[in-house]
């Protein structure tokens, strides 16, 4: 029988699943990874970490399924995308840690780019809007701030990528240097029409080609794991998260969309086979499968999950994510009471680095179920922001949802109601590590092709509309004030970290 490894490197945890070919899970593992805040706005992880944490996991996953690793036909790797790190090619030590998609370090080295007028040139070269959400500038970050680190780059003593080359050069035993275009289309390095490293912008960034890795299809072989596991496990597919959730969801025609509730919120919509443009959001690269790119437009939005998070952790006002669904439901509204999330900034469709969070709206009648339900309403408000967005160009008759928070039927019905279209929760709602397995099954030859990929993605719900436009309109209009309030926060008070 064939199983399939999912290799999934989040933000807040390494996780890796193994299916059968119809996608039933037979193991699994996960474990947490640790944040490191060095300043306010900065967000970092211990590579080393990352590559401990996802070999216990995936040994877990073995476990759980009564495996060995010689009973697993093929593998494929999902991971957060524009999260960057540098290290010594001898002998594979990072010289600094991670820098995470969502820091905001690097926010001073964007807006020099702009000033040089890079600006138009990175939009047109990347389909990027300009922002220390990409890896670039944290490459560039960690040249300028480790003693040396630009002269070793030049001499080629050090490589540089993103995550899933970090993955795929220590998995395959230090042999394979690779991306695929999904993340290289993130990185804003990557000409997104010729599907290779922009050699003019790299110039402009001080950053040297040959300390990045080979840019492949994203159903390549990209090695296999015979060094870590003692036996040939193919890496047969690789693809950003959000990717990956795109692929998984079983969008593979033009318009088909999906929104992902993870760590941050992301909504992808297949555009075909030529990139389009649409203002607040950004063109990246799907997938490119045998010859055949496909385009996607994407909004991200930076905190969804990590709002529940922070009202776990930091305000303590939850015992667990899942909980915010019961708390909500306790009060019928907020009593206009908003949540603007912008712990980092606002990246789609507002991108203002200098915003901060706020909680606007209380009174002394306020309590901790109102807040609580305020977050909640965030993650459906923020997700408005990005669909308003892409109805100036494109149709969205339904949103297809994924990520752990959409068990939350209370989310759920929200989105449907503030959006005005019939919102569908699918029974597999692990839609980027599903992407991962079904695109490594596919690299393998153990799929015929995406017509029997589509043919098992499964509809779990579907939330319809239940609330008049004008209500839905009302409520939209207080949070868009809200986050006009919370623009260029860190700016005006003079505290930009």
């Amino acid at each position: 029988m064939n199983y399939i490894l999912g290799i999934d490197e989040g933000t807040t945890s390494a996780r890796a699943f193994i299916t059968d070919l119809a996608g039933n899970v037979k193991g699994m593992g996960q474990a947490e990874l640790t944040q490191i805040y060095p300043r306010p706005g900065w967000i970092e992880h211990d590579p080393k970490q990352i590559i401990n944490t996802q070999l216990e996991v995936i040994r877990a996953a073995l476990r759980q399924a009564g495996l060995s690793p010689s009973d697993i036909s093929a593998a494929g790797l999902t991971n957060q995308r524009e999260s960057a790190l540098v290290w010594d090619k001898k002998t594979g030590e990072p010289i600094y840690n991670l820098i995470v998609w969502a820091s905001r370090q690097s926010t001073s080295i964007v807006e020099g780019w702009v000033e040089q007028g890079l600006g138009d040139l990175i939009e047109e070269r990347t389909g990027l809007i300009p922002d220390a959400y990409y890896s670039a500038s944290k490459i560039r970050w960690i040249l300028d701030h480790v003693e040396g680190a630009q002269q070793r780059a030049e001499r080629g003593e050090l490589l540089a990528g993103t995550v899933d080359a970090w993955l795929i050069w220590n998995l395959t035993g230090r042999k394979e240097f690779k991306t695929d275009v999904s993340n290289a289309s993130r990185t804003m390095m990557m000409n997104f029409r010729s599907l290779e490293w922009d050699d003019e912008l790299l110039a402009a960034y001080n950053i040297p080609r040959n300390m990045l890795p080979e840019i492949v299809p994203s159903n390549a072989l990209f090695g296999d794991l015979e060094d870590t596991f003692g036996t040939a496990i193919p890496l047969n597919g690789v693809l950003g998260d959000q990717q990956s959730g795109l692929f998984g969801q079983a969008a593979y025609k033009t318009g088909q969309n999906k929104m992902t509730f993870g760590t941050a919120g992301v909504m992808n919509i297949n555009c075909g086979t030529e990139p389009q443009r649409v203002a607040g959001l950004t063109p990246s690269v799907g997938w490119s499968i045998d010859g055949q790119t496909t385009y996607e437009i994407e909004g991200v939005v930076f905190s969804m999950g990590k709002t529940m998070q922070w009202l776990r952790d930091d305000l303590q006002l939850i015992h667990a994510a899942p909980d915010s669904e019961w708390y909500a439901g306790q009060v019928p509204s907020t009593d206009g009471v908003y949540l603007v999330p912008a712990f980092t900034g606002f990246a789609a469709p507002h991108w203002d680095p200098h915003a901060r969070a706020s909680i606007i709206g209380m009174s002394n009648a306020t309590n901790r179920l109102h807040i609580i339900r305020a977050a909640v309403e965030s993650m459906v408000f923020q997700t408005r922001d990005l669909v308003e967005a892409a109805r100036s160009s494109v149709e969205m008759p339904e949103l297809r949802i994924d990520g752990g928070a959409v068990k939350n039927n209370l989310l759920g019905q929200m989105l449907a109601d503030q959006l005005g279209i019939p919102v569908i929760r699918p029974k597999n709602a692990e839609a980027a590590v599903y992407g991962a397995i079904t695109i490594g099954g596919l690299g393998a030859g153990l799929y015929s092709g995406l017509d029997q990929l589509a043919e098992q993605w499964q509809v779990d719900r579907v939330f319809e509309p239940e609330i008049s436009r004008d209500e839905a309109d009302a409520n939209y209009t207080g949070w868009r004030e809200a986050v006009e309030l919370s623009k260029g926060w860190a700016r005006k008070i003079n505290r930009e970290a």
